[in-house]
């Protein structure tokens, strides 16, 4: 019969394990701590007031279609979208005029574009809002 040896002397100890990237860092060195509701809050406030951008497909649907947007109803969607933001939304169907975009708010991207004529009977998914300008 053989014998087995004493296995828990064979790990490492804590003290051996320790990784080096989690040891103390000296007090003279720590780096100031701040609070993730406020790393939150200037993300999004960082976020507001950058421009709408347009995916690949969106602007294909523009050209497309021939809808051209002006600066005012640019103003009209990056204003929806800061709404949307502080809202909580990350997806949202805006309804400007007689057009429907799919946004994305965290991204500030317009992902697609649908005109009044090919409204008709379309179904939205996978939003979370809408908005209404």
């Amino acid at each position: 019969m053989a014998v087995r040896t004493n296995e828990v002397n064979a790990h490492k100890s804590v003290e051996q394990a320790k990784s080096p990237s989690l040891s103390r860092v000296p007090k003279g060195k720590q780096s100031r701590k701040i609070s993730f509701k406020k790393v939150l809050n200037q993300r999004l406030v960082d976020k507001q007031g950058q421009r709408v951008q347009f995916s690949a497909h969106a602007q294909g649907r523009l050209d497309v279609r021939q809808i051209n947007l002006t600066s005012n109803d640019m103003a009209k969607i990056e204003s929806a979208i800061d709404r949307a933001s502080q809202k909580g939304a990350t997806d949202s169907l805006l309804l400007m005029d007689d057009l429907a975009m799919i946004v994305s708010v965290k991204n500030r991207t317009v992902v697609t574009v649908v005109d009044s004529d090919r409204m008709k009977d379309n179904v939205f998914t996978n939003i979370d809002s809408a908005i209404i300008v």
